[in-house]
């Protein structure tokens, strides 16, 4: 077939399917790993005792058994027919089951999970992590990883340390455990197809004033999340203590060993599976990332300023998939005999955010711009009101009166790991109210 011809046939072809064709060029099927060669964390636990348990039940541990995950993610699947959006929604293993995909079960949110091999359901785990030698690509899990042979050949395993002599495996210094690049690579995320920043969470932190050339203000993700423990934030906005100790049982003491709680800001998933420490740790995080002013000088014209500051978050308020995570705020007035004239923002009878609440968000368009909720439709950003690092955003409340003096204004900063209005809609067994948390909160008397 002459060039031409193919020319002809190629350009007669739909956006739709050349944007499907080009996914498929751009993401050939990679060679798989045999599973016996991935060691179980249980083993890397015989040694590594304490960052053992404090990875255990973390978010990187549950995030193949993440029960909203993966409720939420088959039923974004099912009833789907464009084919790029099929494409995007059944990629969601390809972070949350980093294992699996590598080698070769599951490779889609509709495979039976139940069949899932026990060493990849273990989600985000040492063996992934620990043989990870380069990156391909900064979004959709591009990690480069070299596993040894199982237990009887162990092979290399990569860590911040240059003078590590362990007795089971060898070790190697590597750069890139230090680096946020190492998180990027599932903290970025494009639709597969469209191309659509659907979490730009390494790109936040890149663009924000943290990443710096100047080693008295850079601050890594490594910086804040494997600096936290139970009681110590170590946000952008707190003291962010090293963390003394020894990285196995019996080795040489450091001056500081990165924690492995992994918590973000879920603060009930970890409980479910005995983690409740960590929904604290995540209460403690949101509880330091942001400030709330209130400037009542315009009452008398029925405004409200009010500024919210990202102090503590390394990257925007929300993070994440930004139309799941709710950030909003919620605005109550009371008369002098204490009763409620105002309210925006409260959670109805069914606790879904009203439409028409003060949220910090992402919203995700088809091509007509029309609001999608499903993100495997998400052909574009239709609105980033999101809060990012180290700035401010004011947001003026229009009143439908004037408060009568001595009335008082209470704002509060609130935090929601999925909205309810999505939760409603999946058929089956009700989910369990997500904890709502109090991110920050001012008051003041008119």
């Amino acid at each position: 077939m002459s060039f031409k011809r193919r020319f002809k046939i190629f350009s007669g072809l739909s956006a739709g399917v050349i944007l499907l064709f080009a996914a498929t060029l751009f993401a050939l099927p990679e060679k798989s790993i045999h599973i016996d060669r991935f060691i179980m964390p249980d083993t890397c636990g015989e040694c590594h005792t304490k960052i053992f348990e404090q990875w255990e039940n973390s978010m990187h541990h549950l995030a193949h058994k993440d029960p909203f995950y993966s409720r939420v993610s088959q039923f974004f699947r099912k009833g789907l027919k464009d084919e790029a959006e099929i494409k995007e929604a059944e990629s969601c293993v390809k972070c949350h089951t980093p294992v699996g995909v590598l080698t070769g079960f599951p490779k889609k949110v509709s495979d039976d999970l139940s069949k899932t091999p026990e060493i990849a359901t273990k989600g985000v785990q040492c063996d992934y992590c620990h043989s990870a030698e380069t990156i391909k690509r900064m979004y959709n899990n591009g990690l480069v990883v070299k596993p040894g042979q199982g237990e009887d050949d162990p092979g290399v395993k990569f860590g911040p340390f240059d003078d590590a002599e362990p007795d089971f495996h060898e070790a190697q210094y590597s750069k890139l455990h230090t680096e946020s690049r190492i998180c990027g690579t599932c903290h970025n995320v494009k639709h597969v197809v469209f191309g659509t920043d659907l979490e730009t969470t390494y790109t936040e932190w890149e663009n924000s004033p943290y990443n710096s050339k100047d080693p008295k203000k850079a601050l890594t993700c490594q910086g804040c999340h494997m600096y936290q423990r139970p009681g110590i934030p170590a946000t952008g906005s707190t003291l962010r203590p090293e963390n003394p100790g020894s990285a196995t049982d019996d080795s040489v003491e450091r001056p500081h060993i990165f924690t492995h709680f992994f918590v973000g800001a879920n603060a009930l998933v970890p409980g479910k599976f005995n983690g409740e420490n960590k929904n604290q740790m995540a209460i403690e995080r949101l509880q330091n990332a942001a400030v709330l002013s209130l400037d009542t000088s315009l009452v008398r014209q029925k405004k409200l300023n009010i500024t919210v500051t990202n102090t503590g978050a390394g990257h925007s308020i929300p993070t994440g998939v930004g139309d799941l995570r709710q950030v909003w705020l919620e605005i109550i007035i009371l008369d002098k005999k204490n009763q409620k004239t105002f309210q925006s923002g409260v959670l109805d009878a069914g606790r879904e955010l009203p439409e028409d609440a003060v949220a910090f968000r992402t919203v995700f368009g088809d091509e007509k711009g029309k609001k999608v909720i499903n993100i495997a439709k998400a052909r574009k950003v239709i609105e980033d009101s999101r809060i990012k690092a180290k700035q401010s955003v004011v947001k003026t409340i229009a009143l439908p009166f004037v408060p009568q003096k001595g009335s008082i204004v209470t704002i509060r900063l609130l935090y929601r790991s999925m909205p309810r209005k999505i939760l409603n809609m999946i058929p089956g067994e009700p989910f369990e109210p997500m904890p709502v948390v109090e991110m920050a909160k001012v008051q003041k008397r008119i």
